[in-house]
Parts: C-alpha cells; structure tokens; sequence
C-alpha cells in the first residue's frame, strides 16, 4: 500500500536568508527589488530560519527512496523571475524541492489545497493569518534551531489549546480563571477536546510512525503544555480517541518550557502564545501560531 506523503510548504523568505534583498525591497521598491535578484542570481543564498528542518524533512526520504514520505513545496510571494536566485541556490545546497508557487505579491496560501499540503512555514505573520483562517496548519517561524542532539531523528514539540486542540478551553480560562477551567476539565475530562489547527499535521506525522519500526522511528512528537493535573487526563482521551500516538506528553503546570523543549532536543516547537515562543527560542526553533483567544486583536479603548 501506499504511504501517505507528507507535504510541507515553506516561504522563501523561511527557507533562506532574504533579508539583504527585502531591504531593498522595503527601502526602494519593487523595481529595484526585481533588479536587485536579477543582478545577484547566481550568488547562492545562505540558510535562513527553516532550512534545517526542511533538510530533516527531506532526510526522511533516504528510508523509503522510490516511495517518498515528504514532499517540501515552496510558497512565495516572489516573481518566478526572482524566484531563479531562489531555484539556484536550492540546487546548490543539494535540497530535492521541485514544486513552487511564485505568486508575485500576493499571499501564496490559496495554493496549500492544490499542493495538498499540511503545513506552511513562512517569516510573514500576515500569509501565516490567512492559512490558518483557511483552515491549514501554519505558524510563523521565528528562529533557527541551535541544537541537533538527534541528527538522525525529527523531533518536533507541540502546545496543546490552540494547537493540537480547539481553544474552547483555554477560552474559559482567559475569561473565568484558572479555577473555572480546572473544574470543566475535570467534568468533560471524558469528552474528547475538538481538533485544533495542527490536528492534522500531527496525525499524519502519525500516520508515517505507523510505517516504521516503534524504536527506530525517525519521527519522535512530543505535547508541551502548561496544563497540570487533573486537566491532564482530557487531553490523554482526547488523543486516544483521534488515535493518534504522541510520544512524550509533558504537562508543566506554568513553568517556563524552554529548558524542557532542550531536554527533549526539538527540531521545532509550535506554540500560540509568542512569550512561550520567544522564550523557547532561546533552546530551539520557535513557530508562533497566531489562533485563538489570545491571538484575538482586542478594541482600542
């Protein structure tokens, strides 16, 4: 049978270093910008923020060489034009990308259902927004991963509420406290929480576990989450009713996560909250997932 593909979309600006050429762009416009990569297209583009993620994704592919597990698709608001500089230095680095969308300006994100992609990658919050509300997994990569303690596994770090899951309860928390969200998970601690917006990035990393042998998989998942017992045991039913296996579940009751995304060595750490972003990137690669109440722009006064 075959395997389901994974499929990850990232942004130019995510996968290489762009931001010499964007300050043209921001300082003298889109003619100069155009003139600016045409100049300097064979001039290879160094790694930006997501690079060594996608070469982890990518390396997932040596297990299984005639049926591919990933597929990265490039999503960018370049012209195909300019996009010759980015296609050059793909090549160089040796990365197999070969699909893209160069969309001249306009957000990318209404190619993710064509691509059948899963998640999108991107520096620019405002694309990020627009996928999200499109309904696809998508977060705002922050930073470049500063550690590979496990070069040959993909270690990948989820929040919970507003992640994995809905934000139905983190909802009760920011509008009635922390006494009022313990007690409602304590009654629906048997009813399986919704999906979230990374539910299905999640399961169908899952579903690529499922091909491989449990103790050499080359994917470890891991929860990474403020909640603390007993709010604990809805997100356990939750997940054994999707059937989606997570490997390590760490329920921290508010402490900070950044040491613990270390100990766990995360490639990458999804997460709604940009103070426990910024706060984990200083260990690991952060993604900000803008969803949910706290995401929510609040009226002027």
């Amino acid at each position: 049978m075959r395997k389901q593909k994974l499929v990850v979309a990232i942004s130019s600006r995510a996968l290489f270093n762009l931001d010499e050429s964007h300050a043209v762009f921001e300082k003298q416009g889109k003619e100069a910008f155009l003139r600016y990569q045409i100049e300097h297209e064979d001039e290879v583009l160094q790694p930006g923020y997501g690079f060594s993620l996608v070469r982890k994704f990518l390396a997932l592919n040596e297990k299984t060489p005639d049926d591919p597990l990933v597929e990265i698709i490039l999503l960018s608001q370049n012209s195909a034009d300019t996009g010759l500089r980015i296609f050059n230095s793909i090549a160089h680095h040796g990365l197999h990308i070969t699909r893209a969308a160069f969309t001249s300006g306009v957000s990318p994100y209404g190619y993710m259902a064509a691509f059948g992609a899963h998640l999108f990658l991107s520096t620019n919050a405002d694309d990020v927004a627009k996928t999200l509300n499109a309904g696809f997994a998508a977060a705002t990569i922050l930073c470049g991963s500063s550690i590979d303690s496990h070069p040959d596994q993909l270690r990948i770090a989820f929040d919970g509420d507003s992640v994995l899951f809905s934000d139905e309860s983190e909802r009760i928390y920011q509008q009635r406290g922390l006494t009022a969200f313990a007690e409602n998970e304590r009654t629906e601690a048997k009813k399986p929480l919704p999906g979230g917006p990374f539910k299905d990035f999640l399961s169908a990393l899952h579903h690529i576990q499922t091909q491989c042998d449990p103790d050499t998989a080359p994917i470890r998942t891991a929860l990474v989450t403020a909640r603390a017992a007993p709010a604990h045991e809805r997100v356990v039913r939750t997940l054994r009713a999707w059937g989606i296996r997570i490997d390590e579940a760490l329920f921290l009751g508010g402490m900070p996560k950044g040491e613990f995304l270390k100990a766990f060595g995360a490639d990458i750490f999804f997460d709604d909250q940009e103070g426990h972003c910024e706060s984990a990137a200083q260990h690991v690669a952060a993604a900000h997932v803008p969803h949910g109440i706290i995401n929510q722009k609040k009226p002027d006064a």
